[in-house]
């Protein structure tokens, strides 16, 4: 009986005496680009005290590695300098290999294999597993810092004349043309619209990087994003600020901030001032991230794929650029009030209330399309745009007034030029009510496939419906394309016919989605290659059409995703490791990416090219 004791205690404490141990050997790894897809794997061996572990090639003794994610294009080789022990080599505290890899998506992992031994006796194998981002997949494989600083810039300037931006600029021109006590509070105050702009973005991206890091990638999640961009509650409420802004402006009341608002902040003028500026620029952030939420989308996916300082600057570079024309607007108006005469002024303001009223119906818009609530249908926006710039080419020519407009004035050569361009824009959008597809619109209006009339039907599609999930996977495309919805059926079709996977990534309330399907595919060898020679799924990322319970996803983190789009948005991010729209990609029959992911890009001929390149592989 002592002895079965004694037994037990034995077992028991070489348990906690194994339990204890640090591990023989740490890994580090790390992937260097060589170009064209291909990677040098770096591994770094940390070897404990007491332990040796062999070279590669040493036969069931050397380390190997297995890729989950990645391709070898060679073998591993040692890359510093062992001892020669017994004909084979050996390392003792460190030892670093090498081996050349070809990878086609984001990421490159894998698992390490080894063998530590201890004297003249060597233990069980181990391993351990890595993931490495690559940059490759965003096209960002062979630029430094100061590339990605570059590009954030130029986006941050080109969101300016995006459909969710763009009805900020009279908001800010109405805001500030009310002036200040002095030029100087005029400056200070545009000076703080553009600072509060890039607080409001850079901080809560910091917080959200530093926490990811601190907590782990799966503790953040970019739910709150998504729901700003499309769902129906901050999209209504824009759409309800902007038709107040657009009543404003042609006279009906005066929009002021809450005096309960003000006196909380502060009893001085000067912070009353200040708080306002706040909720300007907060309006716009909110507002705008419709439309910047893909570039921030790809900031939060580097912050989850380590990256630590360079989403932070690439994030204040492209809120710098985007602050930069809101902020000159702010001291633009400042000036405006020493002109001599500002009865035009007035004038202005009931122009910029047209074009408020017009762009403020996008909101409604994203709303519509991914709910399916089929109010808002393309004919129907076209009718109110219709409408509304023929009021405002009615206004400029003075035929209409306001009960606040001046005295009436001749017509001189401004308003005459302004009515023109606005008449002529009127005729472009006439024969969109019978489906001419607009493309230079594109981006703003509803798709062709909310239009009840199309006089050519190959130039629309029907998009995503409810019966897609419930009975056919297949839907039709733009351009008469037909594709699929699940990923499975899409890859269940490419086995039987041999041909690779188009992977469409969107969404109903994608701007530069619905301009890269008027634009790019439209090409005609475009179009002919993703008719004739490939298998197409559409993956909408922000559809709210809830799922049948048998296809619900819980993730990792034990959250139940429930509809369309959140559970395309999670699979996309787990698979392909995107977090917007459009993305695009390209998969064998058997389900391996076999091109690098393809972002928004109106370069018809390059997105041809990516095309063929990703045939050829397949082939």
């Amino acid at each position: 009986m002592r002895s079965r004791w004694a037994i037990s205690l034995a077992l028991l404490l070489c348990a906690f005496t194994a339990w204890g141990q640090s591990p023989s050997v740490t890994w580090k790894a790390k992937a260097s680009p060589d170009g064209e897809g291909l990677y040098t794997l770096e591994l770094t061996a940390t070897i404990a005290d007491g332990y040796h572990i062999y070279g590669a090639g040493v036969p069931f003794q050397g380390p190997t590695v297995e890729l989950t994610e990645g391709v070898a294009a060679g073998p591993l080789e040692n890359a510093s300098e062992g001892v020669e022990e017994n004909g084979s080599l050996v390392f003792y505290k460190t030892a670093v290999y090498r081996q050349k890899v070809q990878v086609d998506g984001n990421s490159l992992s894998g698992t390490v294999s080894w063998i530590a031994c201890s004297g003249n006796e060597c233990g069980m194998p181990e391993d351990d597993t890595f993931t490495l981002p690559l940059k490759s997949a965003a096209g960002h494989s062979s630029r430094g810092l100061w590339a990605l600083i570059l590009e954030a810039l130029l986006w941050g300037l080109a969101m300016l004349l995006t459909p969710c931006v763009f009805p900020m600029v009279p908001m800010t021109v109405s805001f500030f043309l009310k002036g200040s006590s002095s030029p100087a509070a005029g400056r200070f105050k545009a000076f703080m619209y553009g600072l509060f702009i890039v607080l409001l973005y850079t901080v809560p991206i910091s917080v959200i990087i530093l926490l990811t890091r601190l907590i782990g990638g799966e503790a953040i999640t970019t739910d709150i994003f998504n729901w700003i961009a499309t769902h129906w509650l901050p999209n209504l409420v824009f759409f309800v600020v902007f038709m107040l802004f657009a009543a404003s402006f042609f006279g009906a009341f005066e929009l002021t901030l809450p005096a309960s608002w003000t006196n909380k902040a502060d009893a001085g003028s000067d912070k009353k001032g200040l708080a306002g500026v706040f909720f300007m620029a907060l309006t716009l952030v909110l507002v705008s991230f419709s439309c910047t939420g893909p570039i921030v989308g790809t900031v939060l996916i580097k912050s989850t794929a380590g990256e630590f300082w360079t989403p932070m600057v690439t994030m204040l570079a492209f809120s710098v650029a985007f602050a930069l024309p809101f902020t000159l607007l702010a001291l633009f108006p400042s000036l405006l009030t020493k002109l001599k005469s500002g009865s035009w002024l007035g004038g202005v303001k009931k122009v910029l209330g047209f074009i408020e009223l017009a762009l403020g119906l996008k909101f409604l818009s994203v709303a519509d399309q991914t709910y399916h609530w089929g109010i808002l249908d393309r004919e129907v926006y076209l009718a109110l745009w219709i409408v509304i710039f023929f009021l405002l080419g009615l206004y400029l020519l003075g035929l209409i007034h306001f009960k606040d407009d001046p005295e009436r004035r001749p017509l001189n050569l401004v308003k005459l030029v302004l009515a023109i361009i606005d008449l002529a824009f009127v005729v472009y959008l006439i024969p969109g009510m019978w489906g001419a597809p607009l493309k230079a619109l594109s981006g703003y209006l509803p798709p062709l496939e909310t239009q009840d009339f199309v006089m050519d039907p190959s130039s629309s599609h029907s998009g995503l419906d409810p019966e897609s999930y419930s009975s056919s996977p297949t839907i039709s495309l733009p351009h008469g394309l037909m594709g699929y919805t699940s990923l499975d059926a899409a890859l269940a079709a490419a086995q039987v016919s041999g041909k690779p996977v188009f992977v469409d990534i969107t969404g109903h309330g994608c701007v530069n989605c619905r301009e890269m399907e008027a634009r790019v595919w439209s090409d005609p060898d475009v179009l002919l290659q993703l008719r004739d020679d490939f298998i197409l799924v559409a993956l909408y990322t922000d559809d709210k059409m809830r799922l049948p319970e048998s296809q619900w996803v819980t993730t990792d983190g034990g959250k139940v995703l429930k509809d369309v789009g959140r559970v395309n948005s999670y699979f996309v991010k787990q698979r392909f490791g995107v977090n917007g729209q459009p993305n695009y990609t390209v998969l064998s029959p058997s389900g391996e990416q076999i091109a690098p992911m393809r972002g928004y890009d109106l370069d018809a001929a390059a997105f041809s090219t990516w095309l063929r390149t990703a045939k050829s592989s397949l082939k």
